[in-house]
């Protein structure tokens, strides 16, 4: 036996050997395992792999959930998240790194479902998909309601019996889907994009839309409380009730829906007004109008009744008459008073003409007075005014002489 510090005779391995020996005993001991820790330095690079470690108060452990379980997560992992893993230790040769390939995840201390929904409904929030000013009014009369869930439930079956009960009028298209089970979301999510495609195209005009289906556990309804189903609803321009399972229930659609009904039943009668009591109102209607109208017939005949036995209406001309008399006597005040002014100013205007005349240049030359003015016009008052030679026109009582100045004389001032 060789020595233990000579290597000459001894089994001497490679790394690479000696690693996938290692390897070898660990995936082949530790095939299947549940390990429960608190995640830290989770990474998603482009490859859809999520890449973590487990740690706890003294040890850590690299962990890798690989794409194709990664990408059927119910839930998103996060850093600090304390959570318990499936998975099979696995051994990285370039490396030497052993790590967990897990391939199942639950929280500790909180189902997967209830995590995975309690992320979708923050998420959703904090993107305004619950906000109640973006929801639509549901029509008053519907005409023509589509209604999208499972063509063999006991849901359809109640929806379209309570419908043919109150609201008969309305048309009533299903839409076939699953509500459970894988793809069953997505069929949901693209029936409602269809049923706005023929609405906006006008082949097939919808007043509102029921999605829903009958109770069941969280798992049976998971269908209504997937991302692909929330943003179909919220995307409709279609108004959307939401009708899932029981009061109890509440799913991610009851919340983005324009409308939550409390059950498929609840949905119709939401949806829809009561025909009975819709009859039974336009007949006490039609009672009240009937009423008011005979009180108004017999209040107009009493009125017109009144108005007939008037005086104006037995004897219609006496007014007349008074109303011509009237006139005359107006009239004739009016002439009366328009005539007493006009022979005052007549008056006045003769005593005005009279003093106009008494003092008319034509009177003053009719006495022997004479007007004298120059060839220009002007009226000569002064004889120092005028020089020898000048022509002047002198007017008369009757006719004008016209003279040449031969000599002028001043005036003699009175003693």
């Amino acid at each position: 036996m060789a020595a233990a510090g000579n290597s000459e005779n001894a089994d001497v391995l490679t790394v690479s050997a000696l690693t996938a020996r290692i390897r070898g005993c660990l995936e082949d001991e530790f095939q299947s395992l549940w390990v429960s820790g608190e995640v830290s330095n989770l990474a998603r690079p482009n490859s859809g792999h999520i890449y973590l470690s487990l740690k706890d108060e003294k040890a850590t452990i690299r962990a890798a959930i690989y794409r194709g379980i990664a990408f059927r997560l119910r839930f998103e992992p996060r850093d600090g998240m304390h959570i318990i893993a499936r998975g099979r230790i696995s051994v990285y040769e370039p490396r030497g790194d052993y790590q967990l390939a897990i391939e199942e995840i639950q929280p500790k201390g909180i189902g997967a479902l209830e995590l995975a929904l309690q992320q979708l409904r923050d998420r959703l929030h904090a993107k305004g998909y619950f906000d109640d000013r973006r929801k639509k009014p549901l029509p008053t009369f519907p005409r023509t309601i589509a209604l999208i869930t499972s063509p063999t439930g006991a849901a359809v079956r109640d929806m379209l019996e309570l419908l043919a009960r109150r609201w008969p009028v309305a048309n009533v298209v299903v839409v076939p889907v699953r509500v459970q089970g894988d793809g069953a979301a997505e069929e949901i999510a693209a029936a409602i994009q269809v049923v706005n495609h023929c609405h906006a195209d006008g082949g097939l005009r919808v007043d509102a839309l029921i999605v829903g289906r009958g109770g069941g556990s969280l798992e049976d309804l998971w269908a209504f409380n997937e991302e692909v189903v929330a943003d179909a609803i919220f995307g409709s321009k279609i108004p959307v009730v939401s009708a899932v399972g029981h009061e109890i229930d509440v799913t991610i659609s009851d919340l983005v829906a324009d409308h939550r009904a409390l059950t498929p039943s609840h949905a119709i009668t939401d949806l829809t007004p009561d025909r009975e009591a819709l009859l039974a109102g336009l007949a006490d209607l039609g009672d009240r109008l009937r009423t008011i109208a005979v009180g108004r017939i017999a209040q107009g005949r009493q009125r017109l009744a009144a108005i007939a036995d008037r005086r104006v209406f037995r004897s219609p001309l006496d007014r007349i008459r008074d109303r011509e008399k009237r006139l005359d006597d107006l009239e004739e005040r009016f002439r009366r008073a328009a005539g007493l002014p006009l022979d005052r100013a007549r008056n006045r205007l003769a005593a005005i003409a009279g003093r106009l005349e008494s003092l008319s240049p034509v009177n003053v030359l009719s006495r022997g007075y004479s007007l004298t003015r120059t060839p220009v016009g002007g009226i000569l008052r002064d004889s120092s005014t005028a020089r020898p030679g000048d022509i002047l026109v002198t007017r008369l009582s009757r006719g004008e002489l016209v003279s040449r100045v031969e000599e002028v004389r001043p005036a003699q001032e009175t003693p």
